[in-house]
């Protein structure tokens, strides 16, 4: 299903919305509660019903037709969205189209058999969400079922016979622009290849006929049991997102599960063990234990170990959790701080027949450090330069709603890394912001005002065309000495507003390559709330309902932030962008707001790209990072593979003597081993979990050699500013001199 993450919707929390609707004329909330009214159905007046997780029912509730019409009434009022559009059949297209696209992006699945069958469906859509009856998309997903099935079996029959690896024939893997298979003759001859592709992987990687028989046969055989976990709620998920992604590639329907799951994301925090869990086989695994959570402190669980029933309490029920979704796994398992939680756990090393061991453990409020804001020192010539990583722009909504002192808030983890950073003397600070992909409007405005003080961040444009600009309030910035920002095609939304507002003001160097270019402010509404439904049964829709711009009144939407020294930061991204939506929202200007400039870096730009080309010629990590990009590109741009074994073997051969040889200059050089390793030919839950995560920690915990010429680019910076007082006359503003200069 369709990934939430990247980037991170840029949001105002839900409490904010409130005082967003008191300035409008009138009241959207009011209104749209006299519309729900009007079409409620008497049945929605009762209690609560229950959830349908883990049930096979594939017809829609009566609460769910009830809804889609209110999400209809939310996505074409243009109080509401920021560009409404109206729910008819050309609208009804565009739900298809992407509801299919989710179901069977690499179109491996349906035919165009199926299509020519669902053209009906295509073109009324509208009219089923309109009038509350959406079983159409539940008859789309038994279709999908069906065929999900039929292509299972096909590729387990098609490993009962060798294949002919001699042939010149190859695999066409990028499928997102094919046409659909004819019929199933020509699914057939699409899946020979697909299964094909999977045994030689296997086969490169020195596995027997044997494994790779059972290895390929497993796979198969849970992708039809995966399809079959799905289940009523998760077809309206798919179906609803469908529609709120056709209005704009950021407008997004969450159901109360996905729902929690993004709370946590932003808050970093939620009550259960401490555990994050991984699907294997048939098991639920544990992939990592966080620090001072029960499960660690418990000294019982370790990491690879597959968790095989779930009870309650002291004394409740174990339910055998064995091939159970990982979400339901989950929400087993979590639960309110200080009650109990009883796991069966059968050791990572234990055979499948051994006799799992039951432990107690009392559940306690997790603190997701692994994913907060981190600092590290780097020694650079005569230099210290400060590196801060921010994974997300993640703020604890709830907390902060509740006046909590300590809610979790990435502009005040910075703050605390930056205080420690002046107290340990570093000449500068690189933020780290790459696959940043955003969070929180008011966390992208208070990180700002820690680098400049008092002045406006960015301009927010709603769909009237009222221009809001949004400043901080900080009189003085925590920090006011030498700053880049390090950024990549993933970094999107909240970093660009930071990005940008440094690079308007002058107050730092943009480093890497252009950025994502998600312009547009979403809004998180709870339809409980507006419902005023208690207990909640609905979800929440994000609504694109503002667009930024930059405070020299520049949008970064589809453009992004271009840096000042670019050199590549990601090894795709060709592949992805708000460019490459079809609906996103066009690029646009208004006028600058009021605000004044640090600093003009054109003068020092041209020496700072002289010295990092000069630097990474000799810079033997970042020559293979940028070998190992542009390798990547080569193929991504082929968008095919052989299936013949000797070109197959040669290029293996070939990477097997690039990483021989680099691991030779590793060693002469005392550089540290490359973790990353040679294809496998097995997907991730068919690994060893604790093998697996120790390699992943140990990757992590290196400096990448892009951070390094970061710091290094600012050092320079530094260094010529300081040595060149005439320079520094044409760069730097009276105020930023002695910061950068003495």
């Amino acid at each position: 299903m369709r990934k939430l993450l990247l980037p991170l919707l840029l949001v105002i929390p839900l409490v904010l919305f409130g005082r967003y609707l008191a300035t409008q004329p009138a009241s959207p909330r009011e209104e749209l509660r006299a519309l729900v009214a009007s079409t409620a159905p008497s049945a929605l007046a009762s209690p609560a019903q229950p959830s349908r997780r883990g049930s096979t029912a594939l017809a829609p509730t009566p609460r769910e037709g009830h809804e889609a019409q209110i999400v209809w009434r939310m996505l074409s009022d243009s109080r509401f969205h920021y560009r409404p559009l109206p729910l008819d059949t050309a609208m009804s297209q565009q739900i298809f189209k992407r509801y299919i696209d989710a179901l069977d992006p690499d179109k491996l699945f349906f035919t165009q058999a199926d299509m020519d069958h669902f053209a009906g469906v295509r073109n009324s859509l509208d009219v089923a969400i309109k009038t509350a009856q959406i079983q159409p998309a539940f008859d789309i997903f038994k279709t999908y079922l069906k065929r999900v099935d039929e292509r299972a079996a096909f590729a387990r029959e098609l490993l009962k016979h060798d294949f002919d690896f001699n042939k010149q024939e190859s695999w066409a893997y990028d499928r997102k622009k094919a046409t659909w298979a004819a019929d199933d003759t020509a699914l057939d001859a699409l899946w020979h290849k697909y299964v094909k592709n999977d045994a030689l992987r296997l086969k490169l990687a020195g596995k027997t006929p044997e494994q790779i028989r059972s290895t390929l046969d497993k796979r198969y055989a849970q992708i039809a049991d995966r399809a079959h976990q799905m289940n009523g709620e998760d077809v309206f998920q798919t179906f609803l997102d469908s529609y709120a992604l056709s209005m704009d590639p950021h407008t997004d329907y969450m159901d109360p599960s996905t729902t929690a799951n993004f709370n946590i994301s932003m808050s970093l925090s939620l009550q259960g063990i401490g555990a994050v869990l991984q699907k294997q086989d048939d098991y639920v695994a544990v992939r990592s234990l966080v620090p001072g959570g029960p499960a660690a402190s418990s000294g019982k669980i370790k990491v690879g170990d597959r968790i095989v029933a779930v009870g309650q309490g002291a004394s409740g029920e174990m339910a055998d959790v064995m091939n159970w979704r990982i979400d339901d796994v989950v929400a087993k398992i979590r639960g309110a701080k200080g009650t109990k939680v009883r796991l069966e756990v059968l050791p990572g090393s234990a055979a499948m027949d051994a006799k799992p061991m039951t432990i107690t453990l009392v559940r306690d409020q997790i603190h997701l450090e692994e994913q907060a804001a981190k600092g590290r020192i780097l020694d650079v010539g005569q230099h210290r330069i400060g590196v801060i990583d921010l994974p997300t722009f993640y703020e604890d909504f709830e907390g902060r709603r509740k006046n909590d002192p300590n809610y979790a808030s990435a502009t005040h983890d910075v703050a605390k890394i930056l205080a420690d950073f002046k107290a340990k003397k570093v000449d500068g600070v690189v933020m780290d912001l790459r696959d940043n992909g955003g969070g929180s409007l008011d966390e992208a405005i208070n990180l700002t005002g820690l680098f400049v003080g008092t002045g406006p961040v960015v301009q927010v444009r709603d769909s009237s065309g009222d221009v809001d600009v949004k400043s901080d309030d900080d009189s003085q910035p925590t920090w006011d000495g030498p700053l880049a920002v390090l950024v990549n095609r993933g970094s999107a939304s909240a970093t660009e507003i930071f990005a940008a507002a440094i690079q308007d003001y002058g107050r730092g160097l943009i480093l890497g390559e252009n950025t994502f270019g998600k312009g547009s402010v979403q809004n998180l509404i709870d339809i409980n709330r507006i419902t005023r439904t208690n207990p909640p049964v609905y979800g929440q829709v994000k609504l694109t309902m503002e667009q930024f711009f930059r405070v020299d009144g520049g949008s970064t939407q589809n453009k992004g932030v271009a840096p000042d020294i670019a050199f590549p930061a990601s090894p795709d991204s060709k592949s992805f962008g708000e460019s490459t939506y079809d609906n996103a929202l066009p690029w646009s200007h208004i006028p600058a707001a009021s605000y004044r400039v640090f600093n003009h870096f054109a003068n020092l730009l041209p020496q700072l790209e002289a010295m990092h080309a000069a630097r990474v010629k000799n810079d033997h990590e970042y020559q293979w990072l940028m070998q190992d990009y542009a390798q990547y590109q080569e193929q991504a741009d082929k968008k095919t593979i052989s299936l013949n074994l000797a070109v197959r073997t040669a290029e293996r051969d070939k990477d097997d003597a690039r990483r021989k040889e680099r691991d030779a200059e590793r060693k002469k050089f005392g550089l540290e081993p490359d973790y990353s390793r040679a294809d496998d030919g097995l997907d991730a839950g068919e690994r060893n979990i604790a093998d697996e995560a120790k390699r992943e920690k140990e990757a992590k915990d290196l400096v990448s050699p892009l951070t390094r010429e970061a710091a290094a680019i600012l050092a320079d910076a530094i260094d010529l500013l300081h040595g060149n007082p005439q320079l520094a006359q044409s760069v730097l503003s009276r105020q930023a001199h002695g910061a950068w200069a003495d």
